[in-house]
């Protein structure tokens, strides 16, 4: 979704300004990293342009959160400190918020949904934080946490709709161009916004022409349903395995920020968000989150005009749960053709399972499991029906394979 031509700095009032990310710059040194600005030959070769990857994904607590929780608590009184803080998140913002908690001295309460990323709960808990699991989605933990912070006096550290966390996240794009200043466009995942509100403030007011293009999910794309409506407009919900931008309402100042500064808005599918999650693993050799690969996945669908020859891509996060990457590991496999589930019938008497599987040998392919089942009431009473899980190396391979069982005489049904 093409965007009104960015406004350059200076040409109009806006929240956040250049010198407000560079004070944070300043009071993040020895807080956060500098992460890497890294390229990917492999994804260079793919796109057709030279890919540079901000990974955010190796930032202390996992993600560029810190950034930002940092430099707005390092705002907060001794009396302000004294009565702590409360914040709402899905996982990255707590625990950049419980990491900050801690490195200001104060204490944290973090109120996550419910059916949060164990993996990020755990390690929330971990950085010291006391976390509440409350309702479905970001959006009933943030009115619980509202609702700590008026009963108790506690700070909310909110997640984007604030000016210095804003800035902290804006960090991100002014370390991009210390090392790529002549990027021609910088393609950074979007939640309530707060990241990109940053950064585009940090890119375009150095240097305009560079072009700044958000991604959002498809099932939370409420920031490209209020681009259409020219005001913040909340969706029904926000269904995602990007779960770090399932928001269902973003922010006023960070709305107010992508309007001025941002050129392009587009979104992605959960399918294309895990493809890219298993690319970056396999190919890069690094674990990157949902929200984390929003960015490369519009790269590889071809959503992002690829005439830029220089792409930063920001590397939002890798706090992905474990169980959850197993999962999508399998699934990527099995539809590259290099995992094969399938059933077949043969005779239930000796030596006719170990015939099948000897035909699987002969081609090379690799069983990993395999079971009968006897007790299919379509089953003929001589027959037994055999399940197996085959690992092949491409789907020419696995074609293979299904054609020399036909060959034999199995009839096979390939389940996906």
């Amino acid at each position: 979704m093409s965007m009104a031509p960015s406004t350059p700095a200076g040409a109009g009032a806006s929240p956040v300004s250049l010198e407000d990310v560079q004070r944070a710059r300043e009071a993040l040194k020895g807080i956060t990293y500098v992460t890497p600005l890294q390229e990917s030959n492999y994804l260079n070769s793919e796109v057709a342009a030279r890919v540079f990857l901000k990974l955010e994904n190796l930032q202390r607590a996992g993600s560029f959160k810190l950034r930002g929780a940092y430099n707005r608590m390092r705002q907060m009184t001794r009396e302000e400190l004294d009565r702590g803080v409360v914040a709402a998140s899905a996982g990255n913002h707590a625990q950049g918020v419980a990491l900050a908690a801690t490195l200001v001295g104060t204490a944290a309460t973090i109120v996550m949904p419910e059916m949060a990323s164990m993996t990020k709960v755990v390690a929330t808990r971990g950085y010291g934080a006391r976390v509440e699991l409350t309702g479905e989605t970001f959006d009933d933990a943030f009115a619980r946490a509202v609702a700590i912070s008026q009963a108790t006096g506690a700070v909310l550290i909110h997640a984007f709709e604030d000016p210095w966390v804003i800035a902290g996240q804006g960090t991100v794009g002014l370390e991009m161009l210390d090392v790529r200043p002549n990027l021609d466009a910088v393609v950074v995942p979007i939640g309530g916004g707060g990241l990109i509100g940053g950064i585009a403030v940090a890119v375009k007011s150095q240097n305009p022409r560079i072009r700044v293009i958000g991604v959002q999910a498809e099932g939370a794309a409420a920031m490209v349903e209020s681009h259409r409506a020219g005001r913040v407009v909340a969706t029904p919900e926000a269904h995602t395995i990007a779960d770090g931008i399932a928001v269902k309402r973003p922010g006023a100042l960070t709305f107010q920020l992508i309007e001025q500064y941002v050129d392009e808005l587009v979104t992605v599918g959960d399918h294309d968000i895990s493809r890219a999650i298993l690319l970056f693993l396999e190919r890069t050799k690094l674990v990157v989150e949902g929200a984390g690969a929003a960015a490369m996945a519009a790269i590889l669908t071809n959503k992002v005009p690829l005439r830029a020859d220089r792409i930063g891509v920001v590397v939002s996060g890798g706090n992905i749960d474990v169980s959850l990457l197993s999962r999508l590991v399998e699934k990527g496999l099995v539809e590259e053709g290099r995992q094969l589930h399938l059933t077949t019938t043969v005779g239930d008497r000796p030596g006719q399972l170990a015939g099948l599987l000897r035909l699987v040998a002969e081609s090379h392919a690799n069983v990993l499991t395999v079971e009968h089942q006897r007790w299919h009431p379509g089953q003929h009473p001589t027959d037994v029906e055999i399940r197996m899980v085959i690992e092949t190396r491409n789907q020419e391979h696995a074609d293979d394979l299904l054609a020399r069982m036909a060959d034999a005489g199995h009839s096979v049904q390939v389940l996906t």
